[in-house]
């Protein structure tokens, strides 16, 4: 019996598709796509781009390496999650998470613009350590994942100085906890 190719995590993939198209487009035009569309940093809310920015930041990336590197985390993260809690919630969970690294972005770090999908990787990371938490219990894993993931960010972001955004690490995984609490604990189609 021949065996059919299931789309099985349509969030999931749509994502990484898409993301690899805004990496292609960026690469055809030289940059122009990750520069006005795929980026976020402080702007005139006049800019037509401006609230637009804020959640399409997660689908741009400075190369295939940095796109590689988030999505391997979210290819083996999301279909999961979506079973676990839904294609919807985990969609909004991604929208959640790209709005408040956006919006943190530009508020706090007026002079630099952050793009890519590593804060959406550490909410996924935390909340796939939080998905077998039962009633009045937190999962010894997902305290591990706080001191290793999030607390190396920290560190990171005061004593080293690169082209990383620790802050959407941090709020991502923050984001990632939070819905942890929030989500059911039951698929919702």
């Amino acid at each position: 019996m021949m065996k059919r190719i299931q789309y099985n995590a349509p969030v999931t993939l749509t994502f990484a598709l898409v993301s690899l198209g805004a990496l292609l487009l960026s690469r055809v035009d030289g940059g122009w796509a990750n520069t006005h569309l795929f980026s976020v940093y402080r702007c005139a809310w006049g800019d037509l781009l401006a609230l637009p920015r804020i959640f399409l930041h997660v689908l741009g990336h400075a190369n295939y390496s940095h796109y590689l590197n988030n999505m391997l985390l979210i290819l083996a993260l999301g279909p999961g999650l979506e079973d676990k809690y839904g294609s919807r919630s985990l969609l909004l969970c991604i929208l959640i998470t790209a709005f408040v690294t956006g919006v943190a972005q530009m508020l706090l770090f007026p002079g630099t613009a952050v793009l890519g999908a590593s804060g959406i990787a550490f909410m996924m990371i935390v909340l796939s350590s939080m998905a077998g938490m039962r009633e009045g219990k937190i999962p010894l894993t997902t305290l591990v994942i706080l001191v290793i993931y999030l607390g190396g960010e920290v560190l990171n972001g005061l004593f080293r100085k690169d082209n990383v955004s620790q802050l959407s690490h941090i709020l991502g995984g923050l984001c990632g906890g939070e819905f942890g609490f929030l989500l059911p604990r039951h698929r919702i189609k």
